[in-house]
């Protein structure tokens, strides 16, 4: 009797630990306040009940997503692009940032400031068609690892946000990328490696042009920028392309400050949530005095607003996501 009595209950929990959402996330307060968030914007007989159409869902992606240490991803794709291309350009070696990026010195192009990445941005990202610029990203993303960890970069994807996706599209949300990288190079893999398709991202991006070439048409990435999509840039995006304010927003760092404050801004139930960079043994600590993905004026906000902090270390019994064969 007492036999059959554990193997109902060890029925019944195995049954319980099938149908967790989020098994990545380790039982506390911050995995409750996610699934009760959803549970009441889902139920039709509740008061905080949210029409699905009206159920957004806006995501920063680096730091967010996957990792940004110790330079954002996308950085690293302008430098090696770069370095690619210096054999045809000498002139790379007379001028910074770009003798920095042909030698391999990040401190060097970081040095540079602003100013200086936002010219290896439009050197390696301007002067192609929007097919010839994705057929380069893929290869990139397919191929290149990672300085430190030397895992392909879609390896470095965090496990649980991407339940955390999947969670909310099967409760009727609709899941949005906002973040500060390049609109078009996102757009190549975030459909693979987040199922989120090309339409809902939302990026930075170089201005564009329709042209002819040999009767077919083409659209020309200029070596200009058009947006910057960081900071207040970010809730004007958000209007741009979606025209519904999110009810809940996930970000990392003070460029997503606005877009927090943009979702808490609206009315009904509102969830807004900072991935805090806690585990320097599984990925990297860090917050206020950051070069990458500084977080300070927004942790300072979390706590008088009362928003969500995820702590990596505390709240993630696993980091990265496993490789598709493991």
């Amino acid at each position: 009797m007492q036999h059959a009595i554990l193997l109902a209950a060890a029925a019944l929990f195995s049954g319980c630990a099938a149908t967790d959402p989020l098994p990545s996330w380790r039982e506390g307060e911050v995995k409750n306040g996610i699934v009760d968030f959803v549970q009441r914007v889902t139920d039709e007989s509740g008061p905080d009940f949210v029409p699905a159409g009206e159920r957004v869902a806006t995501f920063d992606n680096d730091g967010t997503l996957w990792s940004e240490q110790p330079a954002y991803f996308q950085l690293l794709f302008a430098i090696d692009q770069v370095r690619a291309m210096s054999s045809d350009r000498p002139e790379f070696l007379d001028e910074e940032p770009f003798r920095s990026a042909v030698e391999g010195n990040l401190d060097g192009v970081v040095a540079s400031g602003k100013e200086g990445l936002l010219e290896l941005v439009m050197a390696s990202h301007g002067n192609t068609t929007t097919d010839e610029f994705a057929a380069i990203a893929r290869e990139w993303i397919e191929t290149a690892r990672h300085p430190t960890t030397a895992k392909p970069y879609t390896r470095m994807v965090y496990q649980p946000m991407l339940e955390l996706l999947d969670y909310l599209r099967a409760e009727g949300f609709e899941v949005f990328i906002v973040s500060g990288g390049g609109i078009e190079f996102l757009r190549v893999w975030a459909e693979d490696v987040y199922g989120v398709p090309p339409q809902n991202v939302i990026g930075s991006a170089i201005a564009m042009t329709f042209e002819w070439d040999d009767g077919t048409p083409i659209l020309m990435r200029q070596p200009k920028i058009d947006f910057i999509d960081d900071g207040a840039g970010k809730p004007v995006a958000i209007q741009r392309h979606i025209g519904r304010r999110p009810i809940a927003a996930f970000g990392n760092s003070d460029g997503d400050l606005e877009m927090l404050q943009w979702t808490a801004g609206g009315d009904g139930p509102r969830f807004m949530a900072l991935v805090h960079h806690t585990d320097g043994d599984r990925e990297w600590a860090y917050d206020r005095e950051s070069h990458v993905g500084r977080l300070r004026w927004a942790l300072d906000e979390a706590a008088e607003q009362g928003w969500t902090v995820v702590d990596m270390a505390r709240d993630w019994e696993t980091v990265y996501a496993p490789a598709k064969d493991e």
